[in-house]
């Protein structure tokens, strides 16, 4: 009992020697150890950096949080634990991550993608898309006399939606019955996209087409001049692969300077 009565009279001495300001820096004293106010800002800089807004109401749970790390920390130091050889590598590793993320940071602010490079890119994107579109079906089969089976069975009157649900090895478009969407000839490989843009509007391929994928029954539905997004609409994925590439530039640079022995 005297010695719980002699601990509270130290901690209160110990906070009457505090002045105001020294308190208004501190969230909690945990064990007699101050929690600064900066470890709060701290983590709440972290959580805005991910994208999650910081509310008013944040502040007592960030608060918590902190006091609770506090009291993990001393537990752990208590065992031991920061002096062993596995804290001191994960701690190293946290420290390079830091470092670098922090690099990486600053190279983007001091080079932002701008809005010339953003409308360039849209230019060029716009230039290698401005042809036509192809509303195209296909069934995909793993041989050969599959696809000439299938092709008979067409020619008879089969319904090439039917047979690509039940047939068709694509799981993507087998089962919308073959339906591939609205794409540019570019978007497929090589011999899909000669068979497709040598076909007229409403026929199927005579013979099947064979891919990497295994053979191919094509059939074209429509046909459409190219149907660019705007830019605005795109701006940020633009932003953002430019970003990428600028990025993969600086670090190749950092590479190709490094002296590797």
């Amino acid at each position: 009992m005297k010695m719980k009565f002699l601990s509270a009279v130290a901690t209160a001495a110990m906070l009457c020697t505090l002045t105001p300001a020294a308190l208004a820096q501190n969230v909690a004293i945990v064990n007699g150890k101050a929690v600064p106010k900066s470890r709060v800002d701290a983590l709440a800089q972290q959580i805005a950096r991910s994208g999650r807004p910081v509310t008013p109401e944040m502040e007592s749970q960030l608060k918590d949080e902190v006091i609770a790390r506090e009291i993990f920390i001393q537990e752990a130091q208590k065992q031991g634990l920061d002096t062993t050889d596995d804290y001191k590598v994960q701690i190293e590793l946290a420290r390079q991550t830091i470092l670098i993320r922090e690099l990486f940071g600053n190279y983007q602010k001091a080079n932002p993608v701008t809005d010339d490079e953003i409308k360039a890119e849209y230019d060029k994107f716009a230039a290698a898309n401005n042809g036509k579109e192809y509303r195209a079906r296909h069934i995909l089969v793993d041989k050969e006399d599959q696809a000439k089976a299938i092709i008979a069975q067409l020619k008879k009157g089969g319904k090439f939606e039917e047979i690509a649900k039940k047939l068709s090895k694509d799981p993507g478009s087998g089962a919308k019955g073959g339906d591939l969407d609205w794409a540019g000839a570019g978007s497929y490989v090589a011999e899909f996209s000669e068979a497709l843009t040598k076909l007229a509007k409403g026929k199927i391929t005579e013979t099947p087409v064979k891919t990497q994928f295994g053979y191919h029954v094509i059939r074209l539905d429509n046909i459409r001049d190219a149907q660019l997004p705007k830019l605005e609409d795109i701006k940020s994925q633009i932003t953002q692969q430019l970003q990428q590439q600028k990025m993969g530039k600086f670090q190749e640079e950092l590479r190709a300077r490094a002296k590797i022995e």
